[in-house]
């Protein structure tokens, strides 16, 4: 079946609003669908194709068809992105704008349905006003009272929401790679961010994220399509960035902290790759969501380091804005009051982090685990930061930027006594005041916790530098916090034994007198007696607890050092020499070190430049490895990109195989269907079970009993309808001749009036003629003169155009005579030319001819002369065969002598001149003749042969059988003998033989006792009859040899 017709855009939009019009929306938005997806409609201008793919959008979004919607956009997208991108941003903020105003209306009727059920709850009639509250009305309450908005939503809102989302998902993969579309793309990314934002839709923002960074994967994927975007283009990666900026502020207003997290490396990532550094506004909101993410993490050492970062980007935003090298617009807020109160927060923030690690593993900065160490690594570049952070850098740092006057005077407070001062039976008393200060503010007061646990740290430090023991109760009182943070006793059991597991404290619990025991073994090798060690806590060597004494163990540890200064410092002053000796050895090498000052610059130039040789190597090593990791994975890729695309293809191939046999098991279905209702079938009858062939023997079936059932009511009828005119024929005849009278009579009295009034009429129409006559005769002379001018007028007129005529014709007669004198002269000229040519063919082909002629002759001569030539070499080899023949006749002679002699024979090997005394050669088809072979052919004038023939010398001797003459079927009489074999007829050779009386061309027919190699074996004189065979005749080669042979038939068995 042909394809419809191509339609005209005009005419699809006008027939749409047709069946619009008649309430067939659905099959007005399959009409759109097929003209935009048609691939005749590519063709189509674009003015004429946005009208109706805007309708197209419209019913899409009424009839929530977005699978039509995005198949038609796709193809629409095809058509016009290489000529006008305009329409499509058009058509796909249409298509947004209209799900976001059914969103809207759905919502509006959602409040009206709510406000319209509580409106009939609160004024429903009460029968009891002493009983309202029955047990029915508090289970429905209980069931569904509070849920009744949810599910009201769920029923009007849900479903648009989800369309809505449908929406930006299939208008965000629409626009992905595509440079000319991607302030598009960016704007939709930032719709769906609200949309996600303003409805709490965490999972739909999940999947939103996933699909944005796999549309930038994409991207750096296919960077060589066309139109694909450029992340190395700054604009580009701008605007990524301000996207990715905008998808963390909505995580984090979501509260999703893992997706806050994976956008913040998406952030890291696009900066690495940016060549233009960001602004600093966005550094600072970058910086600021770091700090939300880590504290929710509870991960406070990079939140504070986090915090850090931070403040630093303020401090040089107001450098740069003070110096006016930026705009104001492109820096955060640098006034004395946030300045203020981001130091509070980096040294807050530094203080809450733990000193006692609260991660499993032991070690709290780098743990042991690899995964630990990356994920520092990781959080480290995140941050920007050379090296990972710790908080004894966080407050060296902190301190040289002066962040202790900016600070709060709480916080400097509470800084002084956690890391300045020394008192441990005051501690928790002078914070306590600076916690409930702290507690007021909401932003700090996430840092309590934390901070408790360093309070305690330092608790248990500085009493373990005061006491040996003490007792339980005492340390529940000094560790008292205000109303809101109190720690109970377990908390405080449970932090003393996290200290000992990390290794951070040596302190034990007697249970029994409730007594806190600090380790004082002076061998113990307990990192907690280590004041500055930073194995198990966040604190490094260089520690800011305050020491009021050594302890023990220190002491034991530190006695030989101790010793040796003690030793030092005595001799310094009992022996005036040392110090002499000393001074002079500092001389001596700073002498040594000024002599040797340059040759040590200079080889240190020179190691200088051959470790930056070496680098360059290392760098060009690297690069070529990378080069060829590179090239390597573009090959698997490539091959994996072909083997996926033989699989898709392989998987289209089965899918359309799968789809082919569906649709032909669905029309044979269809078939059987149809032909089972035109059958009109039992409902009984399985049609699975049927097929076309047993329903076309059931409809022929059918059609054969249906004929004979209508022949037999024809029949039927047919009688019934003789017997009925037969007898109305019969009662006919009686009253045939009455009513032929009366139909006489009739008839002859309708002549008789229909006569009487032709008459009247006759003669009153002849009276009126006659009247006319006499009135018209009065006008006959005033005609006569009017035909009489009007003939002469018309006279005059044709003489004009006769004599018009007539010149015309004289003119083209003219013109006619003219043209064809023309023509005759080109012919003649065309014949002439013809002529000319042929003449100049004939001439050429008689000069071929010729030269044709003197090439042959040309030919012809050189062949003579070669004939000569090799005549002359034939002579030549006759002369020498004839002398090799005399040679032999010679040693044949002497061999004849010496036998007559009557001398021994000699063993000697035989003469192989002697061609009759020699073993024949065996006559084998395809042998090669030897060079005797080809003189004696010489000898005999004959032509040697140029390819692998039979051997020549399977005939006979010239000596034993006389040669034959030479025939014209260039046959010779060579090749093996011809066996006589029963039944056998002699061949044309044979029976010429037989008739000049010469042996046959084949030979002597071989016996079958007999080798037929004559009687060469042995030693004695050989017969002559060995040597010249008679003919045999010709009847003797019909006759069987009596042996087994070749089979003869009966009716030739008779004929020997």
């Amino acid at each position: 079946m042909p394809p419809p017709p191509q339609q005209k855009p005009e005419n699809v939009l006008k027939r749409a609003h047709e069946l619009m019009g008649v309430g067939q929306q659905q099959a007005a938005l399959v009409l759109l669908h097929e003209h935009i997806t048609s691939k005749r409609s590519r063709n189509v201008p674009i003015t004429s194709l946005e009208p109706v793919m805007l309708m197209l959008v419209e019913q899409s979004v009424e009839q929530k068809k977005g699978k039509l919607a995005k198949d038609a956009l796709y193809q629409y997208k095809n058509i016009s992105q290489n000529t006008n991108v305009g329409t499509i941003e058009l058509v796909l903020k249409k298509f947004i704008e209209l799900a976001e105003e059914k969103v809207k209306t759905a919502q509006a009727k959602a409040d009206d349905v709510q406000s319209s059920l509580e409106t009939t709850a609160a004024t429903a009639s009460v029968d009891d006003l002493e009983a309202s509250e029955t047990p029915e009305s508090i289970l429905l309450s209980t069931v569904s009272g509070e849920q009744s908005r949810d599910r009201t939503d769920r029923a009007i809102v849900t479903p648009w929401l989800k369309f809505l989302w449908e929406t930006y998902r299939t208008v965000l993969d629409i626009l992905r790679n595509n440079a000319r579309l991607e302030i598009m793309y960016q704007s939709t990314a930032m719709q769906a961010f609200e949309f996600c934002q303003k409805y709490t839709r965490k999972t739909e923002f999940r999947r939103l994220c996933e699909l944005l960074r796999n549309h930038v994967q994409t991207a750096a994927k296919y960077s060589s399509q066309m139109h694909a975007i450029n992340l190395n283009d700054p604009d580009t990666l701008q605007r990524h960035l301000e996207t990715r900026f905008q998808q963390l502020n909505v995580a984090v207003e979501l509260e999703l902290w893992q997706e806050a997290f994976r956008s913040v490396e998406d952030i890291h990532t696009l900066l690495n790759l940016s060549k233009r550094p960001p602004k600093n506004i966005m550094m600072a909101n970058y910086y600021e969501k770091l700090t939300r993410i880590f504290l929710v993490g509870e991960n406070y050492l990079f939140h504070a380091a986090a915090w850090s970062r931070y403040y630093n980007l303020l401090r040089q935003s107001a450098s740069i804005v003070a110096s006016g090298q930026s705009k104001k617009g492109d820096n955060p807020a640098t006034s004395e009051a946030d300045l203020s109160k981001a130091a509070s927060f980096v040294l807050l923030s530094a203080l809450a982090i733990p000193v006692i690690s609260t991660s499993r593993s032991r070690g709290a900065l780098v743990d042991i685990d690899e995964a630990k160490k990356n994920k520092n690594s990781r959080l480290t570049h995140l941050l920007g930061m050379a090296q990972a952070p710790t908080r004894a850098v966080l407050f060296k740092d902190a301190m040289s930027k002066g962040l202790l006057k900016r600070a709060r005077p709480e916080i400097r407070e509470l800084y002084n006594i956690l890391e300045v001062d020394f008192h441990p039976l005051s501690i928790c008393q002078k914070i306590s005041p600076i916690l409930t200060k702290i507690g007021a503010d909401a932003e700090m007061e996430k840092y309590i916790l934390p901070l408790q646990q360093v309070i305690l740290t330092r608790l248990f430090q500085q009493l373990s530098q005061v006491y040996e023991t003490v007792d339980l109760k005492f340390v529940e009182d000094l560790a008292r916090f205000p109303e809101p943070f109190q720690v109970t006793r377990d908390t405080i059991e449970k932090f003393i034994m996290n200290g000992n597991k990390k290794g951070d404290l040596a302190i034990r619990m007697d249970h029994a007198t409730g007594v806190l025991s600090f380790d004082t073994d002076v061998f113990s090798s307990t990192k907690a007696i280590q004041a500055g060690s930073s194995s198990g806590s966040a604190e490094s060597e260089t520690s800011s607890v305050q020491r009021l004494q050594n302890t023990p163990s220190e002491i034991v540890r530190t006695q030989l050092t101790r010793l040796a200064k003690s030793l030092y410092i005595t001799c310094q002053y009992v022996d005036p020499s040392f110090n002499e000796a000393r001074i002079k050895a500092r001389e001596a090498a700073y002498t040594r070190a000024k002599a040797g000052a340059e040759q040590e610059h200079r080889d240190t130039l020179a190691r200088k430049e051959v470790i930056h040789k070496r680098k360059e190597e290392a760098s060009e090593i690297q690069a070529r490895k990378e080069k060829e990791i590179a090239a390597a994975k573009r090959l698997q890729a490539a091959k994996l990109e072909e083997a996926e695309t033989k699989r898709l293809a392989q998987e289209q191939e089965e899918r359309e195989k799968k789809r082919r046999e569906a649709e032909l098991a669905k029309v044979r279905q269809d078939e059987v269907k149809k032909a089972a209702a035109e059958l009109k079938l039992d409902k009984n009858i399985d049609l699975d079970s049927l097929d076309t062939t047993d329903l076309r023997l059931m409809k022929l079936s059918q059609l054969e009993r249906e004929k004979n059932e209508i022949n037999e009511k024809m029949r039927i009828t047919g009688k019934r309808i003789d017997h009925l005119e037969r007898a109305f024929r019969q009662e006919e005849a009686k009253k045939l001749p009455q009513d032929f009278e009366q139909q006489r009579e009739r008839d002859l009295e309708e002549y008789e009036k229909t006569k009487a009034q032709t008459l009247k009429d006759a003669e009153a129409k002849h009276k009126e003629n006659v009247e006319l006559k006499h009135r018209l005769t009065r006008l006959v002379p005033f005609y006569d003169s009017f035909r009489e001018s009007v003939v002469e007028r018309r006279h005059d007129e044709f003489e004009k155009r006769r004599r018009d005529a007539e010149k015309e014709l004289e003119r083209l007669v003219a013109q006619r005579r003219k043209e064809f004198r023309e023509r005759k002269i080109r012919e003649k000229r065309e014949l002439e030319e013809q002529e000319r040519i042929l003449r100049e063919e004939e001439e050429r082909a008689a000069k071929e001819a010729e030269e044709k002629a003197a090439r042959d002759e040309k030919k012809r001569q050189e062949f003579q002369e070669l004939k000569a030539v090799r005549e002359k070499e034939r002579q030549e080899a006759l002369e020498m065969a004839a002398l090799q023949e005399r040679r032999a006749e010679e040693a044949a002679k002497r061999r004849a002598e010496a036998k007559a002699a009557g001398g021994p024979i000699s063993r000697a090997a035989p003469d192989r001149s002697d061609s009759s005394d020699r073993r024949p050669p065996l006559p084998l088809a395809g042998a090669k003749m030897g060079w005797r072979e080809k003189e004696k052919l010489r000898a005999e004038g004959k032509e040697i042969p140029s390819a692998r023939t039979e051997s020549p010398a399977a005939a006979p001797a010239p000596s034993r059988a006389p040669p034959m003459e030479r025939t014209d079927s260039n046959d010779r009489p060579a090749g093996p003998p011809r066996l006589a074999l029963a039944g056998g007829k002699p061949s044309w050779r044979d029976r010429e033989a037989a008739k000049t009386g010469g042996a046959p061309s084949g030979g002597v027919p071989l016996s079958r006792g007999r080798s037929g190699r004559g009687e060469e074996e042995f030693p004695g004189p050989k017969p002559a009859a060995a040597h010249s065979p008679a003919p045999a005749p010709a009847g003797d080669s019909l006759r069987p040899s009596g042996s087994t042979g070749k089979f003869v038939p009966p009716h030739l068995r008779n004929k020997s």
